[in-house]
């Protein structure tokens, strides 16, 4: 590793191990899954790219992991899970007993589950830093980011998932690259009226009921990556969110990004309770990703009655 990074980028990926119905939309949340992972930094940042005792501890700085695990029928049972590091970006369960290492374990229950891991200090079976082993098998030799799979095993009952997030380590490879910021929403609307935390606001009719986020625009970044001739290159973010719900369906199911104009869409969506059900409180999540690595997510509350 005589040059510690290259260049980065960052991607969640979820996936369970099960049939799923094809008429199922990720915005129905009636079975255990996971929703979104996050990490507290979102990278891992060098202050140089050299090799150096102080770059590497920074990379191998603590950071927090979080999980939002639902089991809307699960009824608060245990649920069991495993988190790893592991080298290869295209295994998606870190099966490779050589090139992984476990970052924690336990039992928890639905809701966020929340643990201290530095993935940059683990070392696999011949005493090696996990991290020199993601930059031999990275084909592009950090050009793309140097990327360690995170992977979260959970399981609840007979269900199983397996979650995975790319964790980042970068440097200032070009001038004005900096540290990413989380991206969190400053709020949610239902209706046009603002969506506080810990409210129950009263829902009733078919709908749809219209539910959109507090603007975002002056919190999405414009950031620095390096180009193809190792340029500056600047870019500004594009938040997504998805939106999901214990009962009905939303319409757009994810909001927010840009087309291939750079034309950003609107984070406005619709809800529509599921026809025939009963009065009931439902439970809404938004998770925002700024397509960078960043997460977090928001969730509310409300009643609804037909």
């Amino acid at each position: 590793m005589k040059a510690l990074l290259k260049c980065a980028g960052l991607l969640l990926t979820l996936g369970a191990v099960a049939c799923v119905d094809p008429e199922d939309q990720p915005s129905k949340v009636h079975d255990f899954r996971v929703l979104g992972i996050s990490t507290e930094k979102p990278e891992l940042y060098a202050s140089t790219c050299e090799q150096t005792p102080e770059a590497l501890d920074q990379l191998a700085d603590e950071i927090t992991y979080r999980a939002l695990l639902v089991d809307p029928a699960g009824e608060g049972r245990p649920i069991r899970y495993e988190l790893w590091a592991c080298a290869d970006t295209a295994d998606t369960t870190c099966s490779d007993e050589t090139s992984r290492a476990k970052l924690a374990e336990g039992t928890t229950t639905a809701g966020e589950l929340v643990l201290p891991i530095r993935p940059g200090a683990v070392r696999v079976g011949d005493d090696r830093l996990l991290l020199e082993r993601v930059i031999e098998d990275d084909a592009y030799k950090g050009l793309g980011g140097i990327r360690m799979p995170l992977v979260l095993h959970v399981t609840a009952g007979d269900e199983e998932v397996y979650a995975q997030k790319l964790m980042v380590f970068w440097c200032p490879l070009v001038e004005g690259m900096k540290e990413n910021v989380q991206p969190v929403l400053p709020g949610l609307r239902v209706d046009d009226v603002p969506w506080e935390d810990g409210a129950l606001p009263e829902l009733s009719g078919p709908g749809p009921f219209l539910m959109t986020s507090e603007d975002v625009s002056a919190l999405e970044e414009t950031y620095v990556v390096p180009g193809l001739r190792l340029n500056a290159v600047t870019l500004k973010e594009a938040w997504e969110i998805s939106w999901h719900t214990t009962l009905g369906d939303f319409s757009p199911q994810v909001t927010g990004g840009a087309d291939f104009g750079g034309q950003q869409g609107r984070h406005r969506t619709e809800w529509e309770p599921a026809e025939g059900a009963t009065a009931q409180d439902v439970t809404f999540w938004a998770v925002v990703r700024d397509g960078r690595g960043g997460s977090s997510w928001l969730m509310r509350r409300a009643h609804w009655s037909p």
